[in-house]
Parts: structure tokens; C-alpha cells; sequence
């Protein structure tokens, strides 16, 4: 598995269109509030997740990045759902399509970390609280989930 694979591309492209393939999830409490993450790229909040590195399975990133962003161990349930038709503009520059693979999650062990270098804060909403979300592909896996729309593919 080859660590920083994103990083090695962009230095060769700079911040030329690519498309990347992202994993997260829906990790919900007993109150089925979900749980977001302020992200300290955009300022804004999203669901748990990140680029798959070049070797590794979605599952596996997305269980590396909820420990990295979140300080939790988690499982998979299920699959949510696949969207691929999205182009996202990085406050950096950066342009990329992604490709974003969700799990529904279920805490295994730790403690939320509240605040690292890729996040900002941590903290659960209910459903009709929720604070400005920063992409639409997030949006909408969290309105499919809520709506029990899913799997969802696009």
C-alpha cells in the first residue's frame, strides 16, 4: 500500500482535473443523530472519509480514516451507497471527479478526537439540525440515509 499516492499524483499534474475514489460513511448515535466532521480544507462540515491510497480496498480506507479523523474504531454494516458524478473545486485549486463509496458504520471502540490536522471539530446533529454540508454528494448520502433511500447508485 502506498502511502500519500494523492500527493505523488498532484505533483505531477499540479492541479490539473483527476478523478480520485473516496470512502467514508453514516456513523449514527442512539438518538440517531449522525456524527460530522468540521474539515479544516474547506472549513465546512461532511461526513467521515477520504481518498482510497493506491492498494487498498474502500473498506480499509474507510476504516483508516475514521480512526485518523474521528479517533474511533468502527465496523462496516452495509453498503450505502455509490455517486460518481461529481465534480469537486478545492480551495487550493485542486479539481477532481469524485467517486464516493459510503458505509453505514458501527462504533467499535475509542473516543472521539474532537480536533486533528484534517479536522476541526466532531460533533452529532439530528436530521433536521443539520449545519451546511459541504459538497452535495455528502448532502445526499445523508438524505438517502434519512430517507432510507439506499442503496443508492449514481
Amino acid at each position: 500500500m502506498s502511502k500519500n499516492y494523492i500527493k505523488s499524483i498532484r505533483e505531477k499534474v499540479n492541479h490539473l482535473p483527476i478523478i480520485l475514489v473516496f470512502s467514508g460513511g453514516i456513523l449514527v448515535n442512539n438518538k440517531n443523530e449522525i456524527l460530522l466532521q468540521k474539515r479544516s480544507d474547506f472549513n465546512e462540515w461532511g461526513l467521515p472519509g477520504g481518498a482510497i491510497e493506491f492498494g487498498e480496498s474502500s473498506i480499509e480506507t474507510c476504516k483508516r480514516e475514521f480512526k485518523e479523523e474521528t479517533g474511533l474504531d468502527v465496523n462496516i454494516i452495509g453498503l450505502l451507497g455509490v455517486s460518481s458524478k461529481f465534480i469537486q473545486h478545492y480551495p487550493n485549486g485542486d479539481v477532481a471527479q469524485s467517486v464516493l463509496i459510503n458505509y453505514l458504520i458501527k462504533k467499535n471502540s475509542g473516543n472521539l478526537i474532537r480536533s486533528n490536522h484534517e479536522t476541526l471539530s466532531l460533533k452529532y446533529f439530528e436530521f433536521n439540525n443539520l449545519p451546511k454540508i459541504f459538497n452535495k454528494q455528502h448532502l445526499n448520502a445523508i438524505n438517502k440515509y434519512y430517507n432510507h433511500d439506499y442503496p443508492y447508485y449514481d
